[in-house]
């Protein structure tokens, strides 16, 4: 889900700022999409203001991503890492394919035996495996840390969380609550993480 490129350790083209750019808004856009799981968690709980803030910060997460391309307009747009990257690129598709047909099969699976409530922290079990061979790919150690824990929040709320939990006279989904709200953060705080990496980056080609 994020394409990021591997940076030259002596030039740092327009093409490393983009990658690390890219990596920024998929970030942003799948933990808008994590927070709309948990905000549907809530089961109508506030879900309207939940929503536009969830979408507000992811947006201008987005937006930032955007700007570090905007910013690498200027830069050297030499691609040094030449069959390296076409390399990356193959095992990246082959890793977001394989992502998705096993969220596909989970769904399915989920649905088939009657336990959908289920679906969601497989899911964030199957982002979060998918995180380790980016990680060695992309040569980018956040995303160890980023896959270990959506791994762990999953299999921490399947073991030791109630499914549904009451506030007051209200019933909610606590494992899409927890699942969805939490794998939002951990997306989103990498997105920062990233977009602090790729500001970095942006400054140290500019005085290359």
């Amino acid at each position: 889900m994020e394409r990021e490129i591997r940076v030259s350790e002596s030039v740092i083209s327009r093409a490393d700022i983009r990658g690390t750019a890219s990596g920024v808004m998929f970030m942003a856009f799948f933990g808008t999409v994590w927070a709309d799981v948990g905000i549907g968690g809530l089961q109508g709980l506030g879900s309207i203001w939940l929503l536009i803030l969830a979408i507000f910060i992811g947006a201008t997460l987005f937006f930032s991503g955007i700007a570090l391309i905007r910013s690498s307009r200027n830069l050297d747009s030499t691609n040094t890492h030449g069959s390296k990257n076409i390399n990356v690129n193959k095992w990246f598709n082959i890793v977001f394919a394989t992502e998705f047909l096993l969220i596909i099969i989970a769904a399915i699976i989920c649905n088939t035996v009657g336990h959908f409530d289920w679906f969601f922290p497989i899911m964030a079990i199957i982002v979060g495996v998918h995180f380790f061979p980016l990680a060695y790919l992309f040569q980018v150690k956040a995303y160890y840390f980023t896959g270990t824990l959506l791994c762990l929040l999953a299999i921490v709320t399947l073991l030791f969380v109630p499914l549904k939990s009451s506030l007051g006279q209200h019933q909610i989904n606590t494992w899409w609550t927890l699942v969805g709200l939490g794998s939002m953060l951990i997306l989103w705080i990498t997105s920062l993480v990233i977009l602090s990496v790729g500001r970095r980056l942006l400054r140290m080609a500019r005085d290359q």
